[in-house]
Formats: C-alpha cells, structure tokens, sequence
C-alpha cells in the first residue's frame, strides 16, 4: 500500500510530466537501449522510430501518476498492457530494468524538482505498479502453459498453406510442428509471432489478431504489406516466406475479444481490421447465437476488399446475418462510397441493446464511435482493438 504522502508526491509531479512532454519517454528508451541494447529484441524498433511507443508510455506515465489513489480507473488500460506484455514474454526480470531507467531519466532531466523525497515517492509508485503487473502477467502466464494445448515461451508452427485475401492481404495457417493441440482462443485476440528476419539485427515480434475461429489445431493469421510509408520490416518478411516455414509463437493474448453471444452483435471493420472480425463472426455463426448479427466495412477499393467471397456465402446461408460495405473510391461490390456514414445504412441498428466492436485505423475508430454515441449507443457497449501502442480513441 501506499502511503499519503507518497501519493501526494506523486500527484504532483503531473505537471512536471506535462511541461516534460515526451522528452521524458525519448531520452528514456535512448538510455535504456544504450545500456540495455538486448531489448531491442523485445519493442518494436518500427513504433520507436515512429515516437508511437514515446507517446504511449507518456500517456500511461501521466495517466498513472494522475490516478495513483484510484488504480481502478486504469484497469481496463492495465489489462491491455499485461496482455501485449505475455505477447512479448516480459518476464519479472525486466521490470527492475526498466524501472532504473526511468528514475534515472527523471533524476537527469528534472535534477531540480526530482528531489531525494520524490525519487523515494516513484520508487514506491513503481514498485506497486510492477507488482500488479508481475502477478497479472504471471497469471496469464499461467493459464497458458496449464490449459489443454498451451504451452510457455515460445512454439514452433509451420505455414500449412498461405492464400490471398486481397491486393495487399495474405492469411497464413500456422500449424505446431509437434502436431499437438492448440490452446483455445477467444475470438478478436492476437498471436505474438517471433522472427528474425535476414536484414535485422535483432528478433521482431509482432502482434496479429487470429482471423478464424477456435479449432483446436492450427490458427490463421491475415497480414497486410506495408508498403507506405516505407516496407513493413514483418510484414513483407512474412510475405516472402514460403509455404513450409517454421515460425515461433507465443501463445494467444489480447483483451479485445466477443464479449457476449447472447445479444445482438455489430462488427465494424476498415482495411485490415477485418482480422479480429472474422474470428468473432465464424464463432457467432457456429455457436448458438441466435440474434442478429451486422457487419459493416470499409476498404479504398474492391481489390482491398479481404474475405469478400467468405462473407459473401456466409450472408447467402445466415439470414440473421447482415452486411454492407463502404468503398472511399467506388466501385463493384460496395454498397456504398466514401466514408462510412451510419445514418446510410437501411437496416436498424440495436442502438439499445447491441454490442458493438470497431477495429481500423485509429482515426476510423474514432470517427465510427462519435457517430455511435451520437445515435445514442452506451459507451459500456463500444469495445475496440488498437494495432501498435495503446491511445485512447
């Protein structure tokens, strides 16, 4: 626990935070990679270039410090980083780690207001923090290696069979080499997939959502080529690699998963936030969900429309299904052009009692959630995945 004066210390340092910025976060990776270079084999090098990952741990930092009597507040967001966290292996080791790096980048740029007093308030603050998460993570942890068809670490999985979704996504059926089971996952959550790809210097590990239902023997997962606005290191990785490789996978995690089959479920997509979509339809179709399902998606054009024949038969033999498709640029197939605007569609949606799940680009999100909101949908009822570091929509 603690104490009051701590948390008083540590609350009052937001506002050094805010005036700090995200210098804070940029000399705090700069350090921590310099002394501990055998990271980079964990974080995403690409989001470190970008300042995606500078700026999530900025907002948690504040979010934490704001929060600190009233931890419950950041539970849904802690949860959210203990899942990315298992997918990454963090193990209990790396967090003195990270810690000492951060009360050091604090003591180097704020020498003045980081007092002996508030350096003693952080190191208790942080202490807590990676507590809750060592015995959040060591939970998952836990359940992965002890449910029927987990394992702990890492796994090697063959490509059984690669096939092209659309002009830019391939989906990739990854089976275990030891030919096993393999641990279930709840639909709209994401496999840690390891690689070392010839031009890196160190391991990448990227996240992409499971785009099938449970089955016990093998996953799928549908990539994307990142072409803009340069080559996606992974991606394209994965795309050149042959039917008949081995890759290594953690097992499944995410937070972001089918809530509730028993109400009705809207699914709305953009670009390859299909994935996660068609884990969550597949399980609803095959389940005893009897309630109407809708699913809506928005792509540039019909040669990035992944799936379009899946959904397409899946409509034709579920009359509780429901789809509509947006294409910016126009073209066969859609139902309509430009942006996906909600107040087009023809069906009803269950604005009192449905679920709701959005997964796109950020932007996208954000701009299909105002409009459920403005329609009068509950927040409570809004559920969305991110791709890269967590924000906030």
């Amino acid at each position: 626990m603690l104490t009051d004066n701590t948390i008083k210390i540590v609350k009052s340092t937001v506002p050094l935070l805010a005036e700090a910025g995200t210098v804070i976060t940029e000399h705090f990776y700069k350090r921590m990679f310099s002394h501990n270079p055998e990271l980079k084999n964990i974080f995403n090098m690409t989001n470190q270039a970008k300042g995606k990952q500078q700026f999530a741990l900025f907002n948690a930092l504040a979010a934490y410090a704001q929060n600190i009597d009233k931890l419950a507040v950041l539970k849904d967001a802690l949860e959210r980083i203990n899942h990315k966290h298992a997918s990454l292996n963090i193990l209990p080791e790396h967090y003195p780690i990270v810690g000492g790096h951060l009360i050091a980048t604090l003591k180097e740029l704020i020498p003045d207001q980081f007092t002996p007093e508030v350096e003693y308030a952080w190191r208790e603050a942080y202490a807590v923090l990676s507590d809750i998460c060592i015995t959040e993570e060591a939970a998952l942890y836990a359940h992965n290696k002890n449910t029927q068809g987990g394992w702990s670490g890492t796994r090697q999985f063959e490509m059984t069979n690669k096939q092209q979704e659309s002009e830019l996504v391939t989906s990739f059926e990854l089976t275990p080499v030891d030919g096993k089971e393999v641990i279930s996952h709840k639909p709209g959550q994401y496999l840690g997939i390891k690689i070392k790809p010839d031009n890196c210097q160190y391991e990448q590990i990227r996240q992409y959502s499971i785009s099938q239902k449970a089955n016990g023997k093998n996953y799928r997962i549908s990539v994307k080529k990142e072409l803009f606005p340069k080559p996606g290191v992974v991606s394209n990785y994965l795309h050149s690699l042959p039917q008949g490789s081995v890759v290594e996978l953690y097992p499944p995690a995410g937070d972001f998963y089918l809530r509730d089959n028993a109400t009705p479920t809207v699914l709305v997509s953009a670009g390859v936030g299909q994935t996660p979509m068609m884990a969550m339809l597949e399980t609803l179709l095959s389940d005893k969900h009897t309630e109407k399902i809708i699913y809506l998606h928005a792509c540039e054009t019909p040669k990035q429309h992944s799936f379009a024949n899946d959904l397409n038969e899946l409509s034709r033999l579920y009359n509780r299904l429901q789809t509509a498709t947006w294409f910016n640029q126009g073209g066969e197939g859609c139902n309509y052009t430009g942006l996906m605007n909600l107040r087009d569609l023809d069906t009803e949606l269950p604005i009192n009692n449905g679920e709701f799940y959005l997964c796109g680009p950020v932007n996208f999100m954000a701009f299909i959630k105002t409009q459920l909101l403005d329609l009068g949908v509950d927040n409570s009822r809004i559920h969305y995945e991110l791709f890269g570091p967590h924000q906030d929509l």
